[in-house]
C-alpha cells in the first residue's frame, strides 16, 4: 500500500468580522493501491496538525478530514486541511500536551457574606468602618451584603492526576498577597481532573486534563466575630457577668461587649472584633504560579 502521486485544488478562505479567518486545502490522491490507509495519504500531502499555512504562516491546521473512493474512483483519495488563527489555548498544540502551559480563565460575580460592619459617615476606608450594631451595641444577626468575589480556574495537562497535590492545598489560603488579593483572601476550592487522549504524529497520548478552582473574596476566609459573651477575665481571673436590676446584681441574660483580650467594655462601647483564621496558609506561586501576561 502506498501513495502514487498528488495534486492540490483551488484554495479557498472566508472572513468574517469578528471572527477567525478560515483558510482551505484539498487534495486529490491517487493510490497505486485501493486498500491504501488514509494516515498515509495524509502524510503523503503533508496535513501535520499544528502546521502554517503556506500563504498565512500564522494560521495552524487544525482539522483534516479524508474523503475515499473520490468522484467514484477507488484509487483517488480526497484529502481536506483546515486551518484558522490559533486560540490562545491552542498555540502549543504540537508540543505533548504536559509541556503546555496553563489555561487561566477569571470570572468575578457577588456573593453574600454575613454582615458585620458599615461606613459611618461619608468615608469608605477601614478606619471609617464600624461594627454593625443597634444603639445599645447588639449586633443584628442574620444579615447578609453583597461582596466581590473572583473565581478562577487554571486548566493544566499532567501525565497522572495529582492527588497528593489535591489533598495538600485543597481548602489552604494564600499566606501573601497573590493575584491582587492580600494574605488570606485567595482559597482553593478545589482540584479535579479527566483522562483525555489525542492523536500525536500518528501515536495516542493518553494524559489527565486538571483543573483547579480558586475562589478570591475581597473581606478573605477569615472567621470575623464580635467578642461577646457571659464571663470576663478580670486580673487573670475569670468572672461571670452581671447586671444591676431591681432586686440587685443578677446575672447577665445577654452577653456583653469584650475588648479582645477577655476584658470587659464599658457600658455603651462597642465590641471588639476577633479575626480567626480557620484555613492553613500556602504559597500560592509554588503550586499554581502566576497567570499569563
Amino acid at each position: 500500500m502506498s501513495v502514487h502521486s498528488f495534486r492540490e485544488l483551488a484554495r479557498t478562505a472566508t472572513h468574517r468580522i469578528g471572527e477567525s479567518p478560515q483558510f482551505e486545502r484539498r487534495w486529490v490522491v491517487t493510490l497505486n493501491n485501493p486498500d491504501t490507509t488514509a494516515t498515509l495519504a495524509v502524510a503523503a500531502v503533508g496535513a501535520t496538525h499544528g502546521s502554517s499555512h503556506p500563504e498565512v504562516a500564522h494560521a495552524k491546521l487544525n482539522e483534516v478530514a479524508v474523503n475515499e473512493q473520490y468522484e467514484g474512483n477507488r484509487y483517488w483519495m480526497e484529502v481536506v486541511a483546515q486551518y484558522a488563527i490559533p486560540a490562545e489555548s491552542e498555540r502549543d498544540i504540537a508540543l505533548l500536551p504536559w509541556f503546555r502551559p496553563a489555561i487561566w480563565k477569571f470570572v468575578t460575580q457577588g456573593v453574600a457574606v454575613p454582615a458585620l460592619f458599615y461606613y459611618d459617615g461619608e468615608g469608605s476606608d477601614d478606619e471609617d468602618r464600624e461594627p454593625l450594631t443597634n444603639s445599645a451595641g447588639d449586633f443584628f444577626e442574620g444579615l447578609l451584603a453583597d461582596e466581590a468575589q473572583q473565581k478562577v480556574t487554571i486548566q493544566v495537562n499532567k501525565q497522572t492526576f495529582p492527588s497528593d497535590i489535591a489533598a495538600a492545598v485543597t481548602n489552604c489560603v494564600n499566606d501573601a498577597a497573590y493575584l491582587g488579593f492580600a494574605r488570606d483572601c485567595v482559597k482553593v476550592q478545589g482540584i479535579s481532573g479527566e483522562q483525555v487522549s489525542e492523536d500525536i504524529a500518528g501515536q495516542e497520548v493518553r494524559y489527565w486534563k486538571v483543573t483547579a478552582e480558586l475562589l478570591a473574596r475581597q473581606t478573605g476566609w477569615n472567621l470575623l466575630l464580635p467578642d461577646v459573651g457571659f464571663n470576663f477575665i478580670d486580673n487573670g481571673v475569670r468572672k461571670r457577668a452581671f447586671v444591676s436590676g431591681p432586686d440587685g446584681d443578677v446575672a447577665s441574660a445577654n452577653p456583653i461587649a469584650l475588648d479582645g483580650s477577655g476584658g470587659k467594655k464599658t457600658d455603651g462601647e462597642l465590641p471588639a472584633i476577633l479575626t480567626r483564621r480557620v484555613y492553613r496558609r500556602i504559597t500560592m506561586s509554588d503550586w499554581f504560579g502566576t497567570p499569563p501576561t
